[in-house]
């Protein structure tokens, strides 16, 4: 049987099930870390095949594979379209390269089981559109975070309140919605209300925004990291707000999200410990996703797109040059210098260019994306284009003073070797090359993202337009017919 013709993505998230299942079994902390590197290893391995069967596969393969899956109460819950087919692969690379680099320091504090268990429903997450099925998994992808710091013995309350509060909102949404008619067309104010409430509190979005502070301050970082960095608001707003919410919902997001970027860009470049500058840095971009798929043009949702993948990339290599930093030096402060360059050069140029990257360096992932950003946002408002070239500005101003704090200045003595490990420079430099070829040669990586912000609108403007929802015949399964005598 050809290879693309298997059930690769249900086999990712199973493979991370499973996973999960063995090593909790497991007290070595090295075996942990053996067995956890080879799961998530195979669960990439899969969700790239499953990347794969959707763009190369031909239709025929694509039939046979959709006839072979596993099909519950008559339909599929679980594939690939033009908007995850790329997100679901770099959150599975994003989970092995954290693995990967856990250093032995940190094999202890990181747990292998809850990561896999929290990839599988991550996973799942990002492979369905069913509404249902999409809430239930983001109120049960709450739960891990929650069991990590109860391990670690962290406050808790800041956490629990606002994810009480978001998955509230987001119930009593979406039953709103469907008392007021359902999801094939467009909703009452009243209904998107709430679920506009819940987008703006997942993502981090000011006021509701201290709970992700608070998440980095007291979980371990690579979990920490492996949470938020995929932008599940993003995607909750994507395939349930913005298909049915009117104009007006939608501009108080990107408003929202607008005023959030630029004042959390300001706070990063004022922050005193690393792991606030780098909570701040992330809800800054996260804002900026928001405020380009707010704009509701093919440009703007463009370039929303390809910011969320480069955020993924560039922040998650970013994170784990700053986890390899912790693990040598512990807590680091922003108020002093530290003169860690000559110690970790490596770690340093790694550091300064997946940071650089994630705020639009020329040749990076995070240009072109920020670019196409900036031009719709210009074209359509020059002030909303004003913030979002303020908001990028300042994430480069705090990302270059945090470099500087950590990397030059003074001069750090130490009797033993403080060098990048083998483990850490391949997934750190990993993520550096994906971030210097999507930079480089941007052509197809845009024009997936464009297509997948055209179906996107036309989506929305079927539903508004009142015609019934188009159907993807090429993954609907085979069905034999009998000619008639």
């Amino acid at each position: 049987m050809n290879l693309l013709t298997l059930p690769w993505l249900e086999l990712a998230i199973a493979v991370s099930m499973i996973g999960a299942v063995s090593i909790s079994r497991v007290r070595d902390p090295e075996r942990a870390y053996q067995w956890g590197l080879a799961f998530t290893g195979t669960s990439f391995v899969c969700t790239f095949f499953a990347w794969l069967q959707f763009y190369v596969g031909t239709p025929t393969e694509q039939v046979l594979r959709w006839s072979l899956q596993p099909y519950l109460f008559g339909r599929a819950y679980l594939m690939l379209d033009d908007l995850n087919a790329p997100l679901v692969p770099s959150i599975a690379v994003l989970h092995f390269l954290t693995a990967l680099a856990t250093s032995r320091a940190h094999m202890r504090r990181f747990s292998f089981a809850w990561s896999l268990a929290a990839e599988s429903i991550r996973l799942a997450t990002f492979s369905t559109k069913e509404p249902w099925l999409l809430i239930a998994l983001l109120v049960i992808s709450t739960l891990p975070p929650y069991i990590e710091l109860s391990i670690r013995y962290r406050p808790r309350r800041v956490y629990v309140l606002h994810m009480a509060l978001f998955v509230a909102l987001l119930v009593i949404g979406w039953v709103a919605v469907e008392l007021g008619g359902g999801p094939s067309k467009p909703a009452a104010w009243w209904a998107t209300i709430p679920l506009l409430a819940a987008v703006l509190v997942r993502c981090g979005t000011v006021p509701a925004h201290c709970w992700v502070t608070d998440w980095f301050e007291h979980a371990s970082l690579g979990i920490a990291l492996l949470y938020v960095i995929p932008l599940s608001g993003v995607y909750l707003a994507v395939r349930l707000v913005l298909p049915i919410s009117p104009s007006w919902v939608l501009r108080s997001i990107g408003l929202a999200s607008l005023l959030t970027a630029v004042y959390a860009a300001a706070m990063a470049t004022i922050q005193r410990d690393t792991r606030r500058f780098f909570a701040h840095l992330f809800l800054s971009h996260a804002s900026l996703v928001l405020v380009g798929l707010e704009l509701q043009t093919e440009l703007s949702m463009t370039g929303s797109l390809c910011l969320w993948f480069s955020v993924i990339l560039s922040l998650g290599g970013f994170g784990l040059a700053l986890r390899a930093l912790e693990a040598r030096f512990g807590r680091l402060s922003l108020t002093e210098y530290h003169g860690l360059y000559e110690h970790s050069p490596s770690l340093a140029v790694c550091f300064l260019l997946t940071g650089l990257a994630s705020v639009g360096f020329p040749a990076t992932l995070g240009f072109i994306s920020t670019e196409l950003l900036v031009d719709s946002a210009v074209e359509l408002n020059p002030f909303v284009g004003f913030c979002v070239v303020v908001a990028a500005a300042l994430n480069g101003i705090a990302v270059v003073r945090a470099y500087f704090y950590l990397f030059t200045g003074a001069r750090h003595v130490s009797t033993v070797s403080l060098q990048i490990g083998m483990r850490e420079r391949i997934a750190v430099l990993t993520l550096a090359t994906l971030i210097l070829g999507g930079g480089l040669f941007p052509q197809p990586g845009v024009t997936t993202r464009q297509r997948a912000a055209e179906v996107i609108l036309e989506d929305r403007a079927r539903r508004f337009a009142g015609l019934p929802e188009a159907v993807d015949t090429t993954k609907l399964p085979v069905v034999a017919t009998v000619p008639a005598h």
